[in-house]
């Protein structure tokens, strides 16, 4: 399935909505056409960097965790002053993520996103659930 963007892509839009096909490429996709619109919003730097990677751990997160077949996932991004808001949401509302205590071999994800977000929550949808974080653009 080709990405279906449903907000323009500029520098002036200050939303960022794709949906994708819960499957590796799609996390992959993901990351990279956040990192684009990203740089159009002037995000750069360690800042870049930091929401690369949240929006990585997210989308392999319900990729991994968040899969229904036939259901995508969906990344919105919305820029609000020095912050923008990271948003992924699947199908899976009843997998709800939290951070692994003593990771092993993984669960280190969300202690990641914990520590580049300024904030980050889950909040549930009429189907499925929504993983934010808030990370700083500068």
């Amino acid at each position: 399935m080709k990405p279906e963007i449903t907000t323009p892509t500029s520098e002036y839009a200050p939303e960022f909505t794709l949906r994708l096909t819960p499957t590796p490429r799609g996390a992959r996709l993901a990351r990279l056409l956040a990192a684009h619109q990203l740089g159009d919003w002037g995000v750069a730097g360690p800042a870049l960097e930091a929401a690369e990677l949240v929006v990585a751990e997210l989308a392999s997160n319900a990729v991994r965790h968040g899969r229904v077949a036939g259901r995508d996932f969906e990344l919105r991004m919305e820029r609000d002053g020095d912050h923008v808001r990271i948003e992924l949401s699947d199908a899976r509302g009843e997998r709800r993520p939290s951070p692994a205590r003593e990771p092993d071999e993984g669960g280190y994800g969300l202690l990641l996103v914990a520590t580049l977000a300024t904030t980050w929550g889950v909040k549930d949808r009429t189907v499925g659930k929504t993983v934010w974080a808030t990370v700083p653009r500068r």
